[in-house]
Order: structure tokens, then C-alpha cells, then sequence
């Protein structure tokens, strides 16, 4: 797998590493040429990209409703418990609770 992170939304891989390269860059003229075309920013390098900092995911109901379960018990709400999680390198910050 290959990311760029100046661009989230590129993204790509290859059967070996040399061709997860071949694609990246690919998928990198890509995203540029997509991005002028449409007539956005184009980020400099090493500036981190366009990352407001909003994080937006879709789940299923029952998945949000667990989440916001278990975030009342010990968060003030879901989008802290995620982004503990997030944070956290993925691990919950409930411990082992389900």
C-alpha cells in the first residue's frame, strides 16, 4: 500500500513494491490533474494536505447506537471515544468492554 500525506485521497498498491511505486505515481499525476481540472488547491509539499481536522465516517445504525451507548457511560460523547480511539492507535479508551 502507498500513500501520499500532503493527499488522503490518493491512495494505491501493486503485487510487488517496485509496482505499488509504478501505481502511487500514477495515482499521484492523477490526483494532481484531477484537482487543476477541477479547480482546487493543489497542496504544496509537506504541508500536510487539505486535513481540516473533521473526521467523518458512515456505520450502520447498530453500530453508532453501541458506540453512542458505551460513549455515555464513559465519554461525553462519541466523537471524543473515537477520537481517543483514533489517537490511541486504534484501541479503545474503554479497555476490553463490549
Amino acid at each position: 500500500l502507498i500513500s501520499f500525506p500532503d493527499f488522503a485521497e490518493c491512495i494505491s498498491d501493486g503485487e510487488s513494491i517496485d509496482g505499488a511505486i509504478e501505481n502511487g505515481l500514477d495515482a499521484l499525476k492523477a490526483t494532481i490533474a484531477a484537482l487543476k481540472s477541477k479547480k482546487l488547491p493543489v497542496p504544496a509539499p509537506n504541508s500536510g494536505g487539505v486535513a481540516s481536522g473533521k473526521f467523518v465516517a458512515r456505520v450502520p445504525k447498530t453500530v453508532h447506537a453501541q458506540l453512542a451507548s458505551r460513549a455515555q457511560k464513559v465519554w461525553p460523547g462519541v466523537v471524543s471515544m473515537s477520537a481517543s480511539a483514533v489517537t490511541n492507535g486504534g484501541r479503545s479508551p474503554c479497555g476490553n468492554q463490549s
